[in-house]
This record gives C-alpha cells, sequence and structure tokens, in this order.
C-alpha cells in the first residue's frame, strides 16, 4: 500500500515531504481498489467517496449523454489524483470514471484520509491547490481547443495528452516514441470524427510528421 500511496503523491505533489510519524497515520485511512478491464470506478450522478489516486494501470474519465452515448475527456495517467472537485464540494459526480485497456490499481483518500492530509500535513493543501491550479489551466486550454482551434491543433492535443501516459514509450535514437492508440480514441479526445481524424492522419503520414504502424503511431518525441 504505501509504494502505491507513494507513487500517486510523488507524481501529483512532488515537494510534498512526509515523515515516518506521517506514514503511520496516514496508511491505515487509505483503501486500495483493484480495478479489471472496463470496470467501474465512479458512476456519473454518484456521490463521489473519495479524492482518487491512479497508482498502476489506465483510467478514463467519462462523460455520458442522455442518450447512453459516452465521450471520453481524459485518460488518466498513472501517479495523477483525479475526483477532488465533487469530492471537495459534496456534489455528485458530473462524470463516469472506468477502467481502461488494463487492470488498474486506485489509491482512494477517503474522507478520514482527506481530513488527516489536510490537517497533519504541513504543505499538502499548498501543493495541492497548485496541483488543480496546473490542471485546471489545462482544462481551459482543452476548452478552447474544442471551441476555437483547428482540427490538427486539437488532434495535436490529444496525442499529447496521450504522450503523458503509459500508452507512450520511449523515444528511439531517431527522436520518436511510439503511442498506443486508436483513431477511434483519438477521435473521442479531440472531439472529431473518425473520418477526419482517418484523413488528418494522412496528411500527417505524407509530410513525414507522424507514421502509421499497426496498435499505433510514432511521433516525434518533441
Amino acid at each position: 500500500m504505501q509504494d502505491d500511496v507513494a507513487r500517486v503523491l510523488g507524481t501529483s505533489l512532488p515537494e510534498l515531504t512526509l515523515t515516518e510519524a506521517h506514514w503511520q497515520g496516514l496508511l491505515p485511512l487509505c483503501r486500495l481498489h483493484r480495478l479489471g478491464r472496463g470496470q467501474v470506478l465512479l458512476r456519473q450522478g454518484d456521490a463521489t467517496p473519495a479524492l482518487f489516486g491512479l497508482a498502476s494501470g489506465e483510467m478514463e474519465i467519462r462523460f455520458l449523454t442522455v442518450d447512453g452515448e459516452a465521450s471520453v475527456i481524459e485518460r488518466v495517467p498513472p501517479g495523477r489524483l483525479f475526483g477532488l472537485s465533487s469530492f471537495a464540494s459534496g456534489e455528485v459526480s458530473t462524470f463516469e470514471v472506468q477502467g481502461g485497456a488494463k487492470a488498474s490499481r486506485v489509491v482512494a483518500f477517503g474522507p478520514a484520509a482527506y481530513e488527516f492530509l489536510m490537517d497533519q500535513v504541513p504543505g499538502f493543501a499548498r501543493a495541492l491547490m497548485r496541483e488543480y491550479a496546473r490542471r485546471y489551466h489545462g482544462t481551459l486550454r482543452m476548452l478552447e481547443a474544442s471551441r476555437h482551434r483547428s482540427a490538427d491543433e486539437r488532434l495535436r492535443l490529444a496525442l499529447e495528452q496521450l504522450a503523458r501516459t503509459d500508452r507512450a514509450g520511449p523515444a528511439d535514437a531517431q527522436g520518436w516514441r511510439h503511442i498506443r492508440t486508436t483513431q477511434a480514441e483519438l477521435a473521442a479526445l479531440a472531439s472529431l470524427s473518425r473520418q477526419t481524424v482517418n484523413e488528418l492522419v494522412k496528411t500527417l503520414a505524407a509530410q513525414k510528421r507522424l507514421r502509421v504502424v499497426y496498435g499505433g503511431l510514432w511521433v516525434p518525441a518533441s
């Protein structure tokens, strides 16, 4: 458990330092969820019981429409905290969280763990505010992209989002990295049709700005 909690806090709040006494107080208050592929962690419209952190695997944050269609808005990378807004406000969740293509381990910081971190760990509140302010800025960029940016810019932002997850491999000797994805997934992330994504990918491949391979794309690492 401590390794999972340490990965989440160390990735999302790297400036935070916990002493041995902090660990002894915090760990008994945390819970670990093991989810299989496609398993739902949080349903849209439900109360959010905890601040969650993805320790390993992959989770999808999705909006569900009235007719049951799902729109994926983010692939949560390992180490990411999520669910703060609805948990801290006491409001129901405005999104659904579901396991992705692999099994996942999710740390839940419920009310007692959250209160301990806020009250007993110096710097936690400041670090959490900084992280979510940065995240809010990123959300505004995506909102701007969906309304004002061109289709190719929206596709680039979707690839940048995937590049921050474990879908992306390390850069090779030529400075390219492989991203495991599908055109359907890119279309959902970029709020584009699959036909538009297919045309953009063909154009970018012809310009040698990416390479199409089975199971994904090769893109420049920088």
